[in-house]
């Protein structure tokens, strides 16, 4: 029997818009710090075992932030196919996973996390949620019964959604 692979899609916290920094550079607000900190207060209780961050500043300080939440992972990966990416880049970076990984966290962009997750669930409760809007520092945990080289189109479950305000 397979031990069932979880990923936990985290969107960045709430950008600034008052700066000059083109759009790979551009930081977080103090909002987005916040909501990414109360994100990793909740998702502490999770034993992570590899995260995917885009490299974009505001999705590098949401991993800070998650961080001093009380997030931790020993095998964290900056991967510049989680900025523009499409849902067949990330969920290939997925697919290439160690099967010892059973947690994983992906901290990215819209539209291609909103995406990604309504790609790889099935019909939920929670789904129609996300059709509507995935928004800052917004979390989804999706469930795959099966090795990472069979996660595809409507393989996992999503089991949870939520959006946590500081």
């Amino acid at each position: 029997m397979t031990t069932p692979r979880t990923i936990v899609v985290v969107r960045h916290g709430k950008s600034s818009w008052k700066t000059n920094d083109p759009d790979i550079g551009r930081p977080l607000s103090s909002r987005g710090t916040r909501d990414a900190v109360v994100a990793g207060q909740q998702l502490a209780r999770l034993t992570f075992d590899v995260a995917l961050v885009s490299p974009a500043t505001r999705a590098q300080q949401t991993w800070s932030a998650l961080q001093m939440g009380g997030v931790s992972c020993a095998d964290v990966r900056t991967t510049d196919a989680l900025y523009h990416a499409w849902t067949p880049e990330v969920t290939g970076l997925l697919r290439e996973l160690p099967d010892a990984a059973r947690t994983v966290l992906v901290v990215g962009h819209e539209p291609t996390l909103s995406d990604l997750i309504l790609t790889l669930s099935g019909p939920s409760a929670d789904r129609a949620a996300i059709e509507e809007k995935f928004p800052t520092s917004g979390v989804a945990v999706l469930v795959h019964d099966g090795d990472w080289s069979g996660l595809a189109p409507g393989a996992a479950r999503l089991a949870a959604f939520e959006v946590p305000r500081g």
